[in-house]
């Protein structure tokens, strides 16, 4: 064991931390360690595996001129651990929506003041703060390096960047306490469902206020939230307060602490609907002492339903005719337990429609999750004869191209286009509550189920069963012609995937590979070859107070470009959400577009050249963009080779989340002409990948068609046998 250190550690960092901090690679911090011998010594761990005092590390590097490298929430996170454990950060998030309500130049002031009057200057802007949930605190000197580093993190990554930080301080969402955070995507669509006249919303276990959220962005003004953690209700608290575009509206906001079921802060409270993610599986809901509870107008929940314990006190806040969405586990569709009370909802017509969503895009992970939306029936009103469900699970979603989660495989959280999803399920739903009984239903998507139907003995309001074609939906002609169609369609991808494959004769570069004199991004920003448009935070929030055109006139219409779509090779998906709010530059052809964070693969993989589809879009939030001088640099060129995996990883810090620095990115120095016989090649190799792409996905929907039409009955075998014909 190594000898502890005669300083009390204000906190303890691994040597991956140090490179993270440094921005260096972990290599450099062990060979600080052989030739200095003034490195810090371990001051715990093991021999193999050595912790070193935070502050003393940041001390000697500063001593050397290493600034740090790191995320602005990575500084934060660091400023955190020298208060020590213990530390209460929940006191931090009043002064994160008093820094998010100044300018930019005055935050960058404040970080030069002295610790004893950045402190009292942090007491005053707190002191104008309006979250109802957050009392009122007093920061000290010591305080001082988290103020700075909060105030940096406001500055470069968003005010909501910096409360997940200081929240996530004390609260892990990734672990099985049930608390964790509804994906913005997610909270688009449930809002979504919603009247569009929607004023008043209540959410019973509001967590971080995600779905208040969602509901203001879709034209709500009072929002009601309850969550049984008070760190959650705080969280949610400033977290509105950061949200809100127009706080001179008089919207209103109550947010309270304690456990909705139990003691509801909010008794008697009718509200135009209420969205909901409530917790699963609790079976310490209160089901003894309030077996005689009034809101079971459906029945009583058994002890292992509390899920429909939530939706019933959901129903009991709406108005007559007001709504209800909620995300739900998928077995509440089906188990045996809640049978009975499912049945009463349906019978009563209380259950609108229910959507499925695909795997592993929102917590918990290992369960496709469902939407319920529900209407508290009206007194008199007409008898709703069916139900919709839309199976945006199944795999009729993905053919129309909804989307696919992409996967990490270190903390299994997924990214996943959600306005792809929420086109296709809002459509359906859209044209279902408009006018029911007219409905169309779409073989593999949706369907509108009578509700006769649904009252047997099991009462399984499972989407992709009910959804699921019967042979007397599918129309033969139809789908021959579809086939037909993607046969050519294929043929023809084909055709362009031999003559990018067959592209020029390669030669050797003799007995060894060339070796290139090189120049850094740096190196050729200053010599003016080409301009780092903007450095992007990959992890970086919004923040909704500053400036810089987004959601003005001119730019909230305008598409953005995403890093999916860089990686996928697909033209600007995004909304103006996804846009960094420092954007003000649009892109123009033969831009270079880096995608932030490495890893993962596609038709893009890390870069590509802009060209007219991508040109007016805004950039996107996890993107670095470099402007080449078309008269120095080829476009084509700079992109083969920024992206080369060797150049990424030598450019790139961090072990879980890979960000890449471009500046530090190397690139060959050759005359124009030789550049553009390389651009032209790395873009040969990119149409190739294009055009394959293009053809493995036409090719696996031909044959789920024909598969679709055999096993349907909708379509015959070719009279020859010849099973290479069905795709």
């Amino acid at each position: 064991m190594p000898q502890q250190s005669a300083r009390q550690p204000s906190a303890q960092v691994t040597a991956a931390e140090i490179s993270r901090i440094a921005g260096v690679t972990r290599a450099t911090v062990s060979n600080w360690r052989r030739r200095h011998a003034d490195f810090p010594a371990p001051s715990g761990g093991t021999e193999s595996s050595p912790l070193y005092d935070l502050g003393t590390v940041q001390e000697w590097l500063r001593d050397r001129g290493h600034t740090s490298a790191a995320s602005p929430e990575e500084d934060l996170r660091t400023a955190l651990r020298l208060l020590g454990t213990g530390t209460d950060t929940t006191r931090f998030f009043p002064l994160v929506a008093g820094a998010a309500r100044l300018p930019e130049q005055e935050r960058g002031r404040l970080l030069e003041l002295p610790d004893d009057r950045l402190a009292s200057v942090a007491d005053d802007l707190v002191s104008g703060g309006t979250a109802s949930e957050v009392r009122s605190v007093r920061y000290e000197a010591e305080d001082a390096g988290v103020i700075r580093a909060l105030l940096a993190c406001v500055r470069g990554a968003g005010a909501q960047a910096a409360l997940n930080v200081l929240a996530e301080r004390e609260l892990d969402e990734g672990a099985a306490s049930g608390t964790y955070r509804t994906p913005e995507g997610l909270a688009d669509l449930m809002a979504g469902l919603l009247p569009e006249t929607v004023v008043r919303v209540l959410d019973p276990a509001c967590g971080s206020g995600t779905l208040l959220a969602a509901a203001r962005r879709r034209g709500a003004r009072e929002l009601y939230g309850q969550d049984t953690l008070a760190l959650q209700t705080q969280r949610a608290a400033v977290a509105l307060e950061l949200d809100d575009p127009t706080p001179s509206t008089g919207g209103k906001v109550m947010i309270a602490t304690g456990d909705s079921l139990r003691a509801d802060a909010f008794p008697g409270l009718t509200v135009d609907a209420v969205l909901c993610n409530p917790p699963f599986g609790d079976r310490d809901w209160g089901h003894d002492e309030l077996a005689y509870d009034p809101r079971w107008a459906y029945g009583i929940p058994s002890r292992f339903e509390s899920e429909l314990a939530w939706v019933q006190h959901a129903l009991a806040h709406v108005e007559p005719g007001g709504y209800v969405v909620m995300l739900l586990p998928p077995a509440l569709a089906f188990r045996t337990s809640a049978r009975r009370i499912r049945a009463e909802l349906v019978r009563s017509g209380a259950v609108r429609a229910v959507v499925s969503l695909p795997g592993r895009v929102a917590y918990p992970l290992h369960i496709a999750l469902h939407i319920w939306i529900l209407q508290r029936p009206e007194p008199g009103s007409a008898e709703r004869t069916s139900v919709l469900f839309v199976d945006g699970d199944g795999e009729a979603a993905d053919a129309r191209g909804a989307g696919a989660p992409t996967r990490s495989s270190s903390r299994g959280s997924a990214t996943f286009d959600w306005i792809g999803l929420a086109d296709r399920v809002l459509t359906q739903w859209n044209a279902y509550r408009e006018q029911p009984e007219s409905f169309a239903d779409e073989t593999g998507l949706a369907r509108a189920v009578p509700v006769v139907d649904l009252l047997d003995d099991i009462v399984d309001l499972t989407p992709g069963r009910q959804v699921r074609a019967a042979a007397a939906d599918v129309d033969p002609a139809v789908l021959a012609r579809r086939i037909t169609d993607l046969h050519n369609q294929l043929s023809s991808q084909l055709d362009e995937l031999v003559a990018f494959s067959g592209k020029g004769e390669w030669e050797t570069a003799g007995t060894s590979p060339l070796e290139w004199r090189t120049a850094t991004v740096a190196d050729l920003t200053r010599g003016a070859a080409l301009a780092v448009i903007r450095a992007a935070a990959p992890s970086g929030g919004r923040d909704s107070k500053s400036g810089g055109g987004i959601g003005d006139g001119s730019t909230e219409h305008r598409p953005v470009l995403t890093a999916r779509d860089v990686q996928d090779g697909i033209a600007p998906s995004g909304t103006i959400r996804d846009a960094h709010p420092d954007t003000t530059q649009t892109i123009i052809e033969g831009d270079v577009l880096m995608r932030a964070v490495a890893g993962g693969s596609g038709v893009g993989s890390m870069t590509r050249v802009a060209d007219e589809k991508d040109a007016g879009a805004l950039l996107g939030a996890a993107l670095h963009l470099l402007r080449p001088d078309s008269s120095r640099v080829d476009p084509w060129f700079l992109a083969g080779f920024l992206g080369a995996a060797a150049n990424i990883t030598a450019a790139s810090t961090g072990t879980t989340t890979v960000q890449v620095n471009p500046l530090r990115l190397r690139v060959p120095l050759m005359p124009l002409a030789e550049q553009r016989r390389y651009g032209d090649a790395f873009r040969s190799a990119y149409q190739l990948r294009a055009t394959a792409h293009q053809a493995a996905a036409l090719a696996a929907e031909a044959a789920d068609a024909v598969t679709a039409g055999l096993t349907a009955g909708a379509l015959l075998p070719p009279a020859s046998g010849d099973q290479r014909q069905s795709g």
